[in-house]
């Protein structure tokens, strides 16, 4: 009796439940994080380059 009195006991436990959820949302949207800004950083360095030699291109004069 007493095992079966440990094993309902043991089932019933979530103390450490809570913390595995959280360590698998925090992995996901780390995940997800790492993604975007891996996608982003492409996409601008290609939008930034022809605005970079336009840049380069133009001289400044003073007005005064």
């Amino acid at each position: 009796m007493k095992l079966f009195k440990l094993a309902k006991t043991f089932r019933n436990d979530e103390d450490g439940a809570v913390t595995v959820d959280w360590v698998v949302l925090t992995a996901a949207i780390v995940g997800l994080g790492i993604a975007v800004l891996a996608s982003v950083t492409s996409g601008t360095k290609t939008v930034t380059e022809p605005v970079s030699g336009h840049v380069a291109g133009t001289s400044v004069t003073k007005a005064f």
